[in-house]
């Protein structure tokens, strides 16, 4: 099997092919007028099953609509070129969030996107704790396997933590299923008991709401648990409910780092200890200073390691 990826998303890729023991394949990117671009393989694919590794959170060098022109023309041309299989491993997948109507006549980008992998022949796809699993797996028509952190992080914090009383919380009702999940796997790997609880939010006209926290928190140690953080403003007022209840500390993790200017906040006071996010998401600037402090990456690429060798021994 073969391993590519855009320069955008070389270095997560390096680490996985490092993972499986093999370089990354050769291709060449070029650049022309108007934005225009290409991507083609410097190795032949004929008669190879390969994986294309691409992170599709925009940034200030590239949108999310850029990146995802990219991938999708570089399936394509894999395809011409006569690859048996192509897989897009995407840690971050674009439009995720749109996945209904909230409006008359709004879009369901979501599964347009879908349609898009599918119009240039992708054979599967793998992405990373998506928004909606619901949303995802009635989007796709091609094979389409959702992975997700929960065991990486469960892990990672097994590491990091004291013997404490626990709480597990997510910061609203629509992430309660998948902070559950959380509680329960990192139970089983702690051996003890740890408990649960979530916030009440409300979203109207872009102004979130509610103050509701439901479980008990007092004299616990907090885990917000989402699967992204953007403004953070979501997860901040978790974590300001949490201490108002009488936590000992709020330490925060989630999935995706895909960060706003406005995410700063989470850094401005001292609510959270600590937030722990995947390197699904390359980190901008602004935030790489945090990281030894209050911010903590879990790398994913062991897993996207595992899920590829686990793929191609198929």
């Amino acid at each position: 099997m073969l391993i590519f990826a855009p320069t955008l998303s070389a270095t997560f890729a390096r680490a996985v092919a490092a993972e499986l023991g093999v370089p990354l394949a050769a291709s060449e990117e070029r650049e022309y007028e108007g934005g225009e671009h290409k991507m083609r393989p410097l190795q032949e694919v004929r008669g190879q099953e390969v994986f294309v590794i691409q992170s599709l959170f925009g940034t200030e060098r590239a949108s999310a609509n850029d990146k995802l022109c990219r991938l999708l023309f570089f399936i394509g041309a894999l395809k011409d070129a006569g690859a048996t299989k192509v897989t897009a491993c995407l840690p971050f997948l674009a439009y995720s969030r749109k996945d209904r109507r909230t409006k008359p006549h709004d879009p369901v980008v979501s599964r347009y996107v879908a349609a898009m992998f599918e119009a240039v022949g992708v054979d599967r796809v793998v992405v990373l704790d998506v928004h909606n699993e619901a949303a995802f797996d009635n989007a796709f028509r091609c094979e389409a396997l959702r992975i997700d952190a929960i065991e990486p992080f469960a892990e990672f914090l097994c590491t990091k933590l004291e013997a404490r009383d626990l709480v597990i919380a997510s910061p609203d009702i629509g992430g309660v299923k998948r902070a559950q999940r959380f509680r329960d796997v990192l139970a089983r790997k702690l051996g003890k008991d740890v408990g649960f609880a979530f916030m009440e939010k409300r979203r109207e006209k872009g102004v979130v709401s509610g103050e509701i926290l439901t479980g008990t928190v007092e004299h616990r140690d907090v885990i917000i648990f989402d699967d992204m953080i953007s403004s953070g403003t979501t997860t901040l007022r978790a974590a300001s409910a949490a201490k108002r209840a009488g936590a000992n500390r709020v330490i925060v993790m989630a999935t995706h780092a895909a960060f706003q200017p406005e995410a700063v906040q989470l850094w401005q006071d001292q609510t959270i200890e600590t937030v722990i996010v995947s390197d699904s998401v390359a980190l901008d600037p602004p935030y790489v200073a945090a990281e030894s402090t209050r911010l903590q990456l879990c790398s994913l690429a062991p897993l996207f390691a595992r899920t590829i060798a686990s793929l191609g021994a198929k």
